[in-house]
């Protein structure tokens, strides 16, 4: 048996052919290496390198079976164990886009003493039953949507009470997997640090919590369970916090004695702290930490998740069907799943296989329907170059501003069948010349400005997995 890193090449060039066109396994696979192959009394155990942490989980976690089933097949008769280490080694090829962001954040954590355990032997652990024990990191199909924030999460869970990582921010639209996050955060940390103390809540039921708790002067009472029996705060739909003043100032008070405490925090929103409504103190502490945002995964990734629901409900599917949901399905991952148990649920009660023209008889009415607003292409401009959605809508003249709202309105007129007229309406009641204007300026520009372009085709990339236009 020979192993050796010109067969981890072909093994894995061998692996890539069997999976067919599959862009997330090969960013994953390719920067993996031969480091050693040792023969022992019990076993064979194969060596393999990666470049970072964030690697060496996703490797154990999703690519380890993998590896492990093709190598047995080869050498059915042999005992095989395979270790990942971590080698900080980048190969020449490997293109991910967020790789420099993920060996920084790492370095951070190289450079900070680690975080402090507070143990408390005659207290039971707080964790709640709004923990989902289902959503963990290794159920979670991590694609170039989600990268960074799977890093930056896993990596909290790692090392919770990190200073640079406090807060931790999530953002993106509903249904794109913050909560899968929240979730698989407070269950890693629940297993690797049992003493911490995790309160998972959503900022809706704190609301209520410290209304009520107002009403009822209780306020000691709520501060007691919140600042005093707390290590990990985890709050999902952050953006309900800006509906009461009183709420606001509690919960800044709390997020304040928390971070001085060491304590994790953990948020999740469909919008950026700028836009949620936050009093300018509350939103620059959150700011402080870390911001990760979700978006809608490609095509690839869809598929990916959906091949992946797939074989755990034991759904048998054919890949011309899993690619046809995922092609219609661009709004959330949440929709991806509905209408893959759509199409479960129709299978069984009609007593019928699933193949492409069974999904396409369930889903007909919603592929005709898909479609996009004019304040989710305002939404979507306004989030890729950081401002506020009032600000793109509103009459400043300062370019940071004026430039999105141009490009915003030339996406709108591209894709959508609306008017000059409707155009500048949605733009806080512009003149139809002044939006004749900004589409000229845009057309003007794409012809010199190779970056105007490149961001014009990444927004249009996002818009065309909602639309498919």
């Amino acid at each position: 048996m020979q192993i050796n890193s010109t067969f981890w090449l072909d093994f894995k060039s061998n692996m890539k052919i069997k999976s067919g066109p599959n862009k997330l396994l090969e960013n994953y696979l390719d920067p993996i290496d031969f480091v050693n192959f040792e023969k022992t009394e019990q076993n064979l155990i194969l060596t393999l390198g990666v470049p970072n942490k964030f690697f060496f989980f996703y490797a154990n976690e999703n690519l380890k079976d993998k590896i492990f089933a093709e190598l047995k097949a080869l050498y059915p008769d042999c005992e095989i164990d395979i270790q990942f280490i971590i080698t900080e080694k980048v190969s020449l090829d490997y293109n991910l886009s967020l790789q420099n962001i993920l060996q920084n954040s790492e370095q951070l954590f190289h450079n900070q003493p680690a975080a402090t355990k507070t143990v408390y032997p005659s207290e039971k652990n707080s964790t709640n039953e709004n923990i989902n024990s289902d959503l963990t990191f290794s159920t979670f199909v991590v694609g170039k949507n989600s990268e960074f924030a799977h890093a930056a999460t896993y990596n909290v869970a790692q090392n919770p009470g990190i200073e640079d990582y406090n807060p931790l921010f999530i953002y993106g639209p509903s249904g794109m997997g913050k909560t899968h996050l929240l979730n698989a955060a407070a269950n890693h940390i629940k297993e690797s640090f049992p003493h911490q103390r995790i309160t998972y809540i959503s900022a809706e039921r704190f609301l209520n919590e410290c209304v009520a708790a107002l009403r009822r002067h209780e306020m000691d009472k709520f501060r007691q369970k919140y600042r005093e029996n707390t290590d990990v705060l985890v709050v999902d739909d952050v953006q309900y916090i800006g509906r009461g003043q009183a709420v606001q100032e509690e919960f800044f008070h709390m997020i304040n004695m928390l971070i001085e405490k060491k304590k994790q925090i953990i948020l999740a929103s469909d919008r950026m702290p700028k836009d949620i409504g936050l009093e300018d103190r509350s939103r620059t502490r959150l700011e402080r930490g870390l911001i990760a945002d979700i978006i809608m995964p490609d095509l690839e990734t869809r598929i990916a998740i959906l091949r992946y629901k797939a074989e755990k409900t034991q759904i048998k599917i054919p890949e011309e069907a899993l690619q046809y949901i995922a092609r219609i399905s661009k709004k959330s991952i949440r929709e991806l799943e509905g209408n893959l148990k759509k199409i479960k649920m129709f299978s069984e009660l009609q007593g019928l296989s699933i193949n492409l023209d069974l999904c396409k008889k369930v889903l007909a009415h919603h592929e005709s329907s898909i479609t996009i607003s004019i304040e989710e292409i305002q939404r979507i401009v306004s989030d890729f170059y950081k401002i506020r959605l009032t600000d793109i809508k509103s009459s400043s003249r300062a370019k940071p501003i004026v430039v999105p709202r141009q490009i915003a309105m030339y996406l709108i007129k591209r894709f959508l069948d609306k008017s000059l007229v409707e155009i500048g309406k949605a733009f806080g009641g512009k003149d139809h010349t002044t939006v004749i204007s900004s589409l000229t300026k845009i057309e003007t520009l794409l012809q010199t400005d190779p970056q105007l372009k490149n961001d014009i085709d990444d927004l249009t990339t996002q818009i065309h997995n909602i639309t498919g236009v």
